[in-house]
């Protein structure tokens, strides 16, 4: 077993380190919009959480993701995961 780095490897996990550092990005963005939310939702005493959108929202993801063949059921536990924390922030910003 030769211990030169695999080329092709390297190039796969180039690729996943891009793709790792811009959702990083895209969920900090995400969550400086989803804070202003918050503030706005305290300051004009709107509750924390909106159950109608969230159903909605998860139906949308579920539905792209399986256009994207990606898993529905793990965008939904991703986007629950992210909800929950959203509105635990909101919650705080009520505080």
């Amino acid at each position: 077993m030769s211990n030169a780095p695999d080329p092709q490897l390297a190039a796969f996990r180039r690729s996943i380190d891009n793709i790792d550092a811009a959702l990083i990005h895209m969920l900090a963005e995400r969550f400086r919009i989803t804070q202003a939310v918050g503030a706005y939702k305290a300051k004009t005493d709107l509750p924390p959480a909106d159950p109608d959108r969230e159903a909605k929202q998860i139906a949308r993801l579920r539905a792209l993701a399986e256009q994207a063949q990606l898993d529905p059921e793990f965008s939904e536990k991703f986007l629950r995961f992210i909800i929950e924390e959203v509105i635990r922030h909101h919650e705080q910003a009520r505080g």
